[in-house]
């Protein structure tokens, strides 16, 4: 009869390593779009702030006192860039459910109302992540200026 208590132990202890260095891993690049995302902020002189998750935002205009959920359709106007300032993306009057974006704009554009504009620097983490998307490198911060036209709750 094989004792099966080693092996047990032994697959614990590399699971216990595989899960430990991920999360390392992860904390080492929030550190480091922390770090671009100051430096960014600095260098362009913006006065805005982090959300505990780790999205900075600066509020341009709040717009109505009225804002947005994360089940609200939303007509926005947008230009996305990466921190080079090279425009990936732009669009003119796109309604989407807020729910259907990435983490970066669901909680940023509710900070905003009708008629809001805001600045958002997105960590890669509330972004595309690792993998990145067909125009998005990966663990790439992006930056978004949007205005939020109007929107309807669900």
């Amino acid at each position: 009869m094989i004792n099966k208590r080693p092996i047990t132990i032994f697959i614990f202890f590399l699971l216990s390593l595989v899960i430990l260095s991920c999360k390392k891993d992860n904390n080492n690049q929030s550190e480091v779009d922390y770090n671009l995302i100051v430096a960014y902020a600095s260098e362009n002189q913006l006065t805005g702030q982090f959300t505990p998750s780790g999205l900075y935002y600066e509020i341009k205009e709040p717009g109505s006192a009225n804002h947005p959920n994360i089940n609200s359709q939303v007509t926005v106007s947008y230009v996305g860039y990466g921190l080079d300032g090279v425009v990936f993306d732009d669009g003119e009057f796109i309604t989407f459910g807020l729910y259907q974006v990435i983490a970066g704009w669901q909680e940023g554009i509710q900070l905003i109302g009708e008629g809001g504009k805001i600045k958002l620097i997105i960590p890669s983490e509330l972004a595309y992540g690792p993998d990145g998307s067909v125009s998005i490198g990966p663990n790439e911060v992006l930056v978004f200026d949007v205005t939020l036209h109007y929107f309807l709750d669900k």
